[in-house]
């Protein structure tokens, strides 16, 4: 058999034979799934089928950040990057993020395969409305992306040897929502991987009045949403859809659920408190109710740079930053300005970004660091490099070390000109971690140590410190 074509449980494919790997994209790990029923196996097919280009991103309306569109349900496609289809190679499987639009082959993995020498899995998963509905009686409200997600690693079970890997060293990882998917995957099921990796989850991120977007109220839990006001939810739209039950939503065109104002957002939290998440991940995590396997997980330097400079575009005055801080937290308002005055800052922006990063995010991720540290090996970090791409609509401020910033040092489209050297640690230490188990720095329950990456700076950060983590409690 040719080195491009491989045979899997459903059928041999052929894919493209690059410089030093080979590229297979398109591959069904499951069939065209019913809308709101968990996946099922793909058929299979005679032949040889061409694996040469992506399958179909799942249902998306785009954003103000990510253009992609698409209306097509079948679209539970894998992508597979490895450096020869012989040997038994850890395998890295990616959860991309947002979970309301992306798709798994946005990201080259090119780099990451060959120079770590590992096989790397992309896929697509059901997101937003597709992949979070819910109604009364409608079995596994608000799971159907996590499942799709489980569903792509069975399929790595199953196949992953054929491409060269070994399924019994797998590691899943994932940046945002993807990598909140990953403590989901931790916390529910026996998982289907070996090792995690953890990059800006918000597993235990609340939300303050106003932090998100203008005018949305706080949120208990910006990750997780109990099934039942998922269900309670998806009864108020399918009214207002014009259906009196799921079986006429089925029938609706994809179109017509997307012209729903924010329907993709209105589904983005996970349900909890159904078959795969029995209960608050929280509570979870507090109660060492998670796989104990290897976890590398942090943040970036500042990542709420980002949403500030998404989601709060007009212009910010230090009267507009003070009552910001007023609404957001009227109990420790004044202290909080004391802590984060405003001039000690290049702008009001700056500061209510800062404070955010802090609050929401270094807090959270300490403490998830922390929970996981009591039961499994923890290796934390943070992207630090603040010469990393930016949006450049945002003002000169807001750059820096933004939210999701790192990824593109793991996933880099070719040379990556002067940052090339910090990409390259970057694949050495994550490849090391999902060879080994560990990436080279000591375990976060060592002296909560914390591994600071920035081009011309890698070395130990106190995170603690850096984010104020004493002040916030």
């Amino acid at each position: 058999m040719p080195s491009n074509v491989v045979a899997t449980d459903t059928g041999q494919v052929r894919g493209e034979q690059r410089d030093g790997h080979l590229v297979f994209q398109g591959v069904p790990y499951a069939a065209r799934p019913e809308r709101w029923k968990p996946p099922v196996r793909a058929a299979a097919w005679s032949g040889v089928r061409d694996a040469l280009k992506p399958g179909s991103p799942c249902p998306q309306v785009g954003s103000s950040y990510a253009a992609t569109k698409s209306t097509d349900e079948d679209c539970l496609f894998v992508n597979v990057t490895t450096p020869s289809v012989t040997g038994a190679k850890p395998v890295l499987v990616w959860v991309h993020g947002d979970g309301a639009v992306g798709a798994g082959h946005y990201f080259n993995a090119e780099r990451l395969a060959r120079q770590g020498d590992v096989v790397v899995v992309t896929f697509n998963y059901r997101m937003g409305v597709f992949g979070g509905f819910g109604l009364p009686g409608l079995e596994h409200s608000g799971e159907f992306g996590l499942l799709d997600q489980r569903a792509a690693l069975e399929w790595v079970q199953r196949n992953i040897a054929a491409f060269g890997g070994d399924p019994g060293n797998v590691t899943l990882f994932g940046v945002s929502f993807g990598a909140t998917a990953v403590s989901a995957h931790l916390i529910g099921r026996q998982p289907l991987f070996h090792k995690a990796i953890m990059h800006s989850a918000f597993t235990l991120v609340d939300v303050p009045k106003g932090a998100w977007y203008p005018d949305l109220d706080a949120l208990p839990s910006l990750a997780w949403r109990p099934v039942a006001e998922i269900q309670e939810i998806g009864t108020m739209i399918t009214r207002e859809l014009g259906c009196a039950d799921v079986e006429c939503l089925r029938q609706l065109p994809v179109e017509k659920l997307l012209e729903y104002p924010q329907i993709m957002n209105i589904f983005q939290p996970i349900g909890y408190g159904g078959a795969l998440l029995p209960r608050l991940p929280a509570e979870s995590l507090e109660a060492g109710e998670f796989a104990d396997v290897p976890i590398l997980a942090g943040t970036t330097r500042d990542e709420h740079n980002s949403f500030v400079g998404l989601f709060r575009q007009d212009p910010m005055s230090a009267e507009d930053y003070s009552r910001l801080v007023r609404e957001a937290f009227p109990d420790r308002a004044a202290e909080i300005e004391r802590e984060y005055p405003v001039s000690a800052y290049a702008s009001p922006k700056q500061a209510w970004a800062a404070v955010l990063t802090d609050r929401m995010w270094a807090r959270a991720t300490f403490r998830q660091n922390t929970l996981y540290a009591r039961k499994a090996p923890v290796y934390a970090f943070e992207f630090a490099d603040r010469n990393a791409a930016t949006n450049p609509e945002f003002p000169a401020e807001l750059h820096g070390a933004n939210h999701s910033s790192d990824i593109d040092y793991l996933f880099p489209d070719g040379d990556f000109g002067s940052d090339r050297g910090l990409s390259d640690h970057m694949i050495k230490a994550w490849t090391d971690f999902a060879r080994t188990g560990t990436p080279g720095w000591p375990r976060f329950s060592e002296g909560q140590y914390v591994q600071s990456l920035a081009l011309g700076a890698i070395g130990r950060a106190d995170y603690a410190a850096e984010h104020k983590l004493a002040f916030w409690g």
